[in-house]
């Protein structure tokens, strides 16, 4: 009897010994240092990481989709991330930030991996590619079709982490200063047009000129260009072309479905505690959505607006003009494969994932849009 009592008291007293401790745990401030799969976390860490942009200051959707991608960030951090945004010019020149994130002057920018043409001509796959796949089938190259593991390791000797950032869908084909009614009326002409599409504007006998977005409106109206190609209706209407240019043709051959990108340094990203680096990837895919849906809202409205409101003359290229553009695609393609095994590589899996949609398509969305769809 007296052992239990013993017992009893023993237990007890090692619970009223240990309850304190509990308590005084429970009851505690959380520690600013708690284990985050792996190292430890300070969640008073604060930072302040700036992004800028290849677009003018605070341009519609895409300009706008940044801001929103910063404000998506600092709200599921919990203000422990800050991102301010500049528009192209503002802290870096547009066609700079490429350098600026790579050496760490600024942690992030956005833009289109075609600007960067000139340093890493494989980089333009990873854009567009002329006659090439639409926003859905790029989405689904880089994101299931083994498209992103080629482009992060294409960037990697330059410190860089890309990311789907967007994408335009289908655009325009450009805004002209006189009719294209054959291939020679393109010989000559000096037009605004980057990445593939420029080069095969080129060689089709015209000239392509590289510029800044917020340059093109001057350069259009003095007659540096003839012509220029943008993104589409949303856009060309806010920018004013159909002010300075008589002719709006499509299909836009040269930028069938624009994938743009969201550019990390990679040291400071893979610097960043794991969560935030999650935070990071998340709203990034949010801002890659978000893009698309919005520019099909806006630019079907405006094509409309542009039509009816300011009497623009939609015109479609020839055939002919379509075939010679073609035609010039598959040399100038065959050259930048040719140059590197890496540049075939990338191009070859580009190939081979839009030959499985066009393989599949005719027994969904093609059949569908032929015989029953928006398009009837």
């Amino acid at each position: 009897m007296k052992n239990m009592k013993r017992r009893e008291f023993m237990t007890k007293g090692t619970a009223l010994a240990v309850a304190p401790v509990l308590l005084n745990s429970a009851c505690s401030s959380p520690s600013p240092q708690q284990k985050s799969d792996g190292p430890y976390v300070n969640f008073n860490e604060k930072f302040r990481w700036k992004l800028a942009t290849t677009w003018p200051p605070n341009f519609p959707i895409i300009g706008e989709g940044c801001h929103m991608f910063a404000q998506w960030v600092h709200e599921m951090s919990g203000g422990r991330m800050d991102i301010t945004v500049y528009g192209g010019g503002e802290l870096v020149p547009a066609l700079e930030i490429f350098d600026a994130v790579s050496n760490g002057a600024i942690e992030l920018g956005h833009g289109a991996s075609y600007y960067w043409a000139g340093k890493i001509p494989v980089a333009q796959f990873f854009a567009t590619v002329p006659f090439g796949m639409n926003a859905q089938q790029m989405n689904a190259w880089l994101l299931g079709g083994g498209g992103l593991p080629l482009w992060q390791q294409t960037y990697a000797d330059f410190n860089l982490l890309p990311f789907p950032g967007g994408n335009t869908g289908m655009q325009m084909g450009g805004w002209f200063n006189k009719e294209i009614n054959t291939v020679a009326d393109i010989q000559g002409l000096k037009m605004r047009i980057p990445g593939i599409g420029g080069k095969v504007f080129t060689q089709a006998g015209g000239s392509a000129v590289l510029s800044a977005g917020g340059e093109i409106y001057t350069n259009l109206e003095r007659g540096v260009i003839d012509a220029t190609e943008w993104i589409g209706p949303y856009h060309d209407y806010i920018m004013g072309f159909y002010n300075v240019a008589q002719y709006y043709y499509y299909p836009g051959w040269h930028e069938p479905g624009t994938a743009l990108e969201l550019l990390a340094n990679k040291s400071k990203f893979e610097a960043l505690p794991t969560d935030l680096q999650a935070i990071l990837r998340t709203a990034t895919e949010r801002l890659n959505m978000w893009t698309l849906s919005e520019s099909e809202v806006k630019n079907s409205l405006y094509a409309k607006k542009l039509a009816e409101e300011e009497q623009v003359q939609f015109k479609k290229f020839p055939d002919d003009v379509l075939a010679t553009f073609r035609k010039h695609t598959d040399e100038v393609l065959s050259d930048i494969t040719q140059a590197s095994a890496w540049n075939q590589k990338v191009y070859d899996s580009y190939q081979k994932f839009q030959k499985q949609m066009s393989d599949y398509s005719p027994f969904n969305e093609k059949i569908y849009h032929s015989h029953f769809g928006i398009y009837v």
